[in-house]
């Protein structure tokens, strides 16, 4: 307080004193209170309430000095902890939210953005043993791309999730090998490739997007199909053990399970307690290492499973086959053969996906609005529709657009619009889903229909392309299916959220259905399967074998045990399925399994995150808010 002024000191009854400016019975101006606590504050006050520069003591030698607005720590200031720990940056309403840096009482040090009084958006974490990471975090947890680098010289460029590396990334080792592959909750999971120390490998561009979603669909490394192979078994001098490993069943009804014993080989674990680099340094290493030129090397393809090394081969790195060329170009004339592949070639496909995108916008945001009814017998069939011209220029219901003129027509929106409620689906994320900037990723069918398949860049939703015959099925279905839906909550038939047609310029028309995707989940799907009932014909060739390959029936090793009730309500929910499909005159038709093996327990323990960081998390958590007594 500066001597020069006069204050009026007012004593409560409470114990509480305040000496300073008043503006009638309230603080206005500078002042000084202190609380019968020991707490002090003393600073700018505006009617009764701290705002302006001040500073802020507990008696526990905690303080604050900077910014305050409406009684709260609000702007930028310095927080100092009794433990020694200092946090200087921005404050919202008493929580650090915005840039700031906090150098912990252990010496750990974080320099970036924060939310909500945690870690959010782009950081830099450096540890006291000087591991440091830098990139992307959520809710005070490493998430999303970042790269990781240990004080030994060992560094990881990838995805994040919850503090694992989750996703696909690249991991260099100090003594100058590589790892490209994908991670599931920091153990290694799927394939990838590991080059020796000292051996060149193909440029990065071509060996590892970073893109999850590519890798899901079409495997990590795309280009071991020109590699010449040598399969080998894991190394006997490994590590060996015998597992019963637990698996969960990916239906619509979620059971487990027991794999027989196998002997699997433990690869190298990651250290706990370890982290980072720059993002500007990452880029300059990728720039570079993608300078190497493409030369015959020995590389080992290896496949993990929850941290498990179960295979191995041994690869050199040479051109495409004669054989594998030929047979490429025989499949891409077959393909061109099919339904609905002409209108998919080159920049055409971008469109159509532009247009699929506007429909679906301006139909869902159409029929949102309307109240929620009961559906009536007007609302099924080709005349229950909602058509609309969308010219490139735009018009007074539709928005311009990139894309070339266009007719829409969507069917059955009220149906649809009360299956979607029925499955729990927001319009909002449902829009946001396929028609976000992020955009439809595009997949040839597995199948022998010729079908385009567009997949939703959060993997929730599959859009196929429909002949007109397959069109008619579905919509003379569509009542019945609604009544089994209505029904039967946990039922494992395909989930329809829409049917929509596109017609293009010259009276060409393209017909879609919008499909749930059940192999979306937060749990790594290992293994998928087809399965019809049948032996015939239902195995697959091992030599067209990869990670996402859907396999049949003969290919199902395993035997699963389910909880009793489980089983039943299983089978009679299959049962009720069945009959359903039966009554519509639908004799092809299969049930698609996804398996998702556990990690063995005893591997557990190496796989957390550092213990370090989230101790301090946990403090975040507390030290951000400031009660006062007031």
């Amino acid at each position: 307080m500066e001597s020069g002024e006069r204050f009026t000191k007012k004593a409560f009854q409470n114990g509480d004193i305040y000496v300073g400016n008043f503006k009638g019975i309230i603080p206005h101006g500078k002042g000084k209170y202190s609380w019968f606590n020991g707490t002090v504050y003393e600073g700018n006050w505006e009617e009764g309430k701290m705002t302006g520069k001040g500073r802020f003591f507990w008696p526990s030698g905690a303080t604050y000095e900077g910014d305050f607005s409406g009684g709260y720590f609000h702007g930028f200031g310095t927080f100092t902890s009794p433990d020694g720990s200092i946090y200087r940056g921005a404050w919202r309403m008493n929580i650090q939210h915005g840039l700031g840096i906090k150098e912990y009482c252990n010496s750990d040090i974080y320099k970036g953005s924060w939310k909500e009084g945690v870690h959010e958006g782009i950081g830099r974490y450096v540890w006291s043993n000087g591991n440091t990471y830098t990139g992307n975090w959520k809710s005070g947890k490493m998430c999303g791309r970042g790269v990781m680098k240990w004080v030994n010289g060992d560094l990881f460029d990838g995805f994040w999730l919850n503090g694992y590396r989750h996703g696909s990334g690249g991991y260099w080792f100090a003594d100058g090998s590589y790892y490209f592959g994908t991670w599931t909750k920091g153990r290694k999971d799927g394939r990838g490739m590991y080059y020796p120390a000292g051996s060149k490998h193909p440029s990065l561009r071509r060996l590892c997007s970073f893109d999850r979603n590519e890798s899901k669909s079409k495997g990590f490394l795309r280009h071991s199909s020109s590699l010449n192979s040598m399969e080998c078994r894991v190394p006997s001098a490994s590590v060996k053990r015998s597992l019963s490993e637990k698996t969960s069943i990916n239906t619509s009804l979620r059971g487990s399970g027991r794999i027989s014993h196998m002997t699997t080989s433990l690869d190298e674990g990651w250290s706990p307690c370890d982290s980072t680099s720059e993002f500007s340094h990452t880029s300059c290493m990728l720039s570079h290492s993608c300078e190497v030129q493409d030369n015959t090397t020995i590389v080992f393809e290896r496949e993990y499973m929850q941290g498990v090394l179960i295979k191995e081969r041994i690869r050199k790195s040479t051109g495409l086959s004669y054989k594998s060329k030929q047979r490429g170009k025989f499949h891409a004339k077959e393909l061109k053969k099919r339904a609905c592949i002409g209108i998919f070639e080159g920049d055409r496909s971008y469109y159509i996906m532009l247009n699929l995108q506007l429909g679906i916008r301006y139909t869902v945001g159409k029929i949102t609005p309307v109240p929620m009814r009961e559906v009536r017998a007007s609302d099924f069939g080709d005349r229950a529709r909602i058509q609309m011209y969308f010219p490139r220029k735009g018009s007074q219901f539709t928005p311009p657009h990139y894309s070339f003129d266009f007719y829409w027509k969507d069917y059955c929106p009220m149906v649809f619009r009360n299956l979607r409620e029925m499955f729990k689906l927001d319009a909002a994320e449902y829009m946001m889903s396929i028609c976000g900037d992020d955009g439809l990723r595009e997949r040839s069918s597995p199948g022998k229909s010729g079908s385009i398949f567009y997949i939703s860049h959060d993997d929730r939703f599959f859009i196929k392309t429909l002949r007109r015959s397959e069109l008619k099925v579905l919509l003379k279905m569509l009542p019945r299916y609604y009544d089994h839906v209505k029904e039967l909550e946990n039922t494992l038939i395909t989930k329809f959220f829409g049917l929509h047609r596109i017609t293009l310029r010259g009276g060409r028309k393209v017909r879609f259905v919008v499909m749930g995707n059940m192999f979306c989940t937060e749990l790594r799907i290992h293994r998928r399967f087809d399965l019809k009932g049948s032996k015939h014909g239902r195995i697959t060739n091992p030599d067209d074998i990869e990670e996402c390959t859907t396999l049949k029936d003969l290919d199902l090793p395993y035997e699963f045990h389910m909880d009793k009730l489980l089983r039943e309500s299983l089978f009679k929910q299959l049962n009720l399925d069945c009959k359903f499909l039966e009554s519509q005159q639908i004799i092809d038709y299969s049930l698609l399994l996804g398996l998702h093996f556990r990690a063995p327990e005893q591997l557990n323990a190496f796989f957390e995150p550092p213990d370090a960081l989230h101790k301090h998390e946990r403090l975040h958590q507390t030290d951000g808010r400031f009660p006062f007594p007031i």
